[in-house]
């Protein structure tokens, strides 16, 4: 059994410096992870990069030859990914164990992992190769300054929940730049008539109806909450990491072949 992160937000919310610290605060406490980077965007790296979308295809290359703007670019790549997964992304998973930890630090763009079906066969193909996979959605904590960005970024997390069904884990990155907190624990559990009543404050009266439709069907679910992050604080990270595994079960099934192997000694 592998374990996996898909790590997925906005541009600029921190995915890679959360891939980066993540990957540090394992190294202290002597744990191992791997880190792959899934942007053919990408140029600078603060980890070690254990495989690169960029030996298969980069985003420079594909704008050059194809004539692409970046947006179009960067989809014609995670397409291509999509149609390697039994070629270059089999050949890459079969250097790692079964029990290894991989992070995949994904692109900013939303529709990736809102309505285009890229990252939900990819991550159907890991599941496939016997990995359990939690997604981790990564939103700039300065959104809760804004009601109205933080309402975009809990239904953009909502469509990525539904999107592809997967085990969740919502951070509010950037915490150690958040000047206020003072009202924080209002946006780490959502409270749908609080926010909008914030809502038709912000906006205008026609479009109270929609703001109430909005507000409903993030009640409805009941699935969207946040966990703070400061990359500061390594408790700070080692919560969030632990969130992560109870979700995606790590140490659950190396603790069942510890119990069988005492067993089998004690049977002797």
């Amino acid at each position: 059994m592998g374990y996996a992160q898909l790590v997925i937000g906005p541009a600029g919310s921190g995915k890679s410096t959360y891939c980066s610290s993540l990957f540090e605060h394992c190294e202290t406490i002597g744990r191992t992870m791997h880190v792959v980077n899934l942007d053919p965007a990408a140029e600078i790296f603060n980890y070690p990069v254990a495989m690169d979308i960029r030996e298969l295809i980069s985003l420079e290359d594909v704008m050059e030859e194809l004539k692409l703007g970046p947006n179009g670019g960067l989809m014609y790549c995670m397409e291509y990914l999509e149609d390697s997964l039994h070629e270059w992304v089999d050949e890459e998973l079969e250097n790692y164990r079964d029990d290894d930890y991989l992070i995949f630090d994904c692109p900013g763009q939303i529709e990736l992992f809102t309505h285009v079906p890229v990252l939900k066969n990819f991550v159907e193909h890991l599941k496939q190769k016997n990995f359990n996979v939690c997604v981790v959605y990564l939103l700039d904590s300065q959104f809760i300054t804004d009601v109205t960005k933080f309402i975009s970024g809990c239904m953009s997390s909502l469509s990525a929940m539904v999107q592809l069904e997967l085990p969740h884990v919502n951070i509010l990155s950037k915490m150690d730049l958040l000047q206020d907190k003072s009202n924080l624990d209002d946006y780490l559990n959502p409270e749908p008539r609080t926010l909008l009543a914030e809502l038709n404050q912000r906006m205008g009266p026609k479009y109270a109806k929609l703001n109430k439709s909005l507000m409903e069907m993030v009640g409805d679910y009941g699935m969207v909450n946040f966990i703070p992050l400061d990359l500061r604080k390594e408790r700070s990270i080692q919560y969030v990491l632990s969130q992560i595994d109870v979700c995606i079960q790590f140490g659950e099934d190396a603790d069942v072949k510890i119990k069988d192997d005492d067993e089998d000694d004690g049977s002797d």
